[in-house]
C-alpha cells in the first residue's frame, strides 16, 4: 500500500468537500475544483479528514492510490492558499505586460508574443521583467507557466530568455574562453 496514499488529508473548516460517485468537488474561499476518481478508489470524509482507499490489489490501482491522494490534497491546498510561480525575463529589450486577459511579451522576435491567460489564473508583471502567476489549480498553473517559458527558453551562453525565478542556468564559456590551438 502506498505511504503517500495512506496519509489522511486535513480539511480546513472553510472548505466544503462533496463526494458524488467518482467525482470529488472541493469548494473553498479561492475557487471551486473537481477531480474524477477511478472506480477502484474510494474517497471518504471522516472527522475533518479525507481518506483515499483502494478496493483492488491491482498494480495500476496501487500506483493510482498515491496520485489520487496528491491530486485531492493539491485541490484542498489550492482552494485555501493557492499556488504561485514566479518567472523572470532576462535580455536587453525583453519585457512583458498584461492587457485584459492577454499576456503580451517582447522576446526578441519581430512580433510580440501574445498568450491568452486561462480562467482561474492571475498574472501580474512588475518592473516589466518579473512575472507572478497565481491560481488555485496546480496543474493549470504549471502548464501555463511552462508554456510561457517555452516561448523563449533561457540560452546557455548569455542566459537570455524566460526562466523560473529559482532556476539555475548552467552557463557555457563560449568560443573566446576555449583557448588557442597550435
Amino acid at each position: 500500500m502506498s505511504r503517500i496514499g495512506k496519509a489522511p488529508i486535513p480539511v480546513p473548516p472553510d472548505v466544503k468537500v462533496t463526494i458524488t460517485g467518482e467525482e470529488v468537488r472541493v469548494k473553498g474561499p479561492k475557487d471551486d475544483l473537481k477531480v474524477k476518481v477511478r472506480p477502484e478508489l474510494t474517497v471518504k470524509q471522516e472527522d475533518g479528514h479525507l481518506i483515499v482507499t483502494i478496493n483492488s490489489d491491482d498494480r495500476l490501482v496501487r500506483a493510482m492510490h498515491g496520485l489520487t491522494r496528491t491530486l485531492v490534497a493539491n485541490m484542498v491546498h489550492g482552494v485555501t492558499k493557492g499556488f504561485q510561480r514566479d518567472l523572470d525575463i532576462v535580455g536587453v529589450g525583453y519585457r512583458a505586460a498584461v492587457e485584459g486577459k492577454k499576456l503580451i511579451m517582447q522576446l526578441g522576435y519581430s512580433h510580440p508574443v501574445e498568450i491568452p491567460i486561462p480562467d482561474g489564473l492571475t498574472v501580474t508583471v512588475t518592473k516589466n521583467v518579473a512575472l507572478t502567476v497565481t491560481g488555485a489549480d496546480k496543474q493549470l498553473l504549471g502548464d501555463f507557466v511552462s508554456f510561457v517559458r517555452s516561448r523563449r527558453p533561457p540560452e546557455v551562453y548569455k542566459g537570455k530568455g524566460v526562466k523560473y525565478r529559482n532556476e539555475v542556468i548552467r552557463r557555457k564559456a563560449g568560443k573566446a574562453a576555449g583557448g588557442k590551438k597550435k
